[in-house]
Order: C-alpha cells, then structure tokens, then sequence
C-alpha cells in the first residue's frame, strides 16, 4: 500500500447501507488476513488520524475479488485484537 494514498472502499453495513472506510492496514494472524478499517464520514477527507476508531474485519480473497466478514467468535476477535496490541504476534502485508 503507497504511504501517501489511503485505499478507500464501501463496504454494505448491517442495514443494508453503503459505509464509505478507510482501509487502515491488512495485519495477518495465525494464517488468517484481518482488515483494520476506519469509517470516512460523508463530506469527509480520509486522514492519518490515530484517533479514528478502528473496526477489524475478517479478510476473505479469490482470485479477483476480496470481500469482509464481521468476526462473530469471540475468541477469534480476542486473538487478533491482542496480536495487534502486542505487535510483534502479526506479520504485515
């Protein structure tokens, strides 16, 4: 990812809703690739902020597409929200 230009997706929300997110980094645990996102608020730039709140979702890939999971196993989102407080239990991407 180029370090001056943010990737920015849309992803549908619980409701059904388009949420416009910052893709902040792609962290991988245990095999697994983790999406850490923030959301772009309407009329809003994408910024460097570190105080965004930062949603983690599970990466799954295909050959041409990528699409998010909400991680619903306690347990699953525990280990990879410690793997990235610890920093050193991840590989980057």
């Amino acid at each position: 990812m180029q370090e001056n230009a943010p990737e920015i997706i849309t992803v549908i929300g619980e409701q059904g809703e388009e949420v416009t997110m910052k893709l902040q980094e792609i962290v991988n645990v245990e095999g697994q690739d983790y999406a850490l996102l923030s959301v772009v608020e309407e009329g809003e730039l994408p910024s460097d902020e570190q105080d965004d709140e930062i949603i983690i979702m599970k990466m799954n890939k295909t050959d041409d597409d990528c699409t998010f999971e909400v991680i619903e196993d306690d347990e699953e989102f525990n280990m990879v929200a410690n793997a990235i407080t610890d920093g050193d239990e991840f590989e980057e991407e």
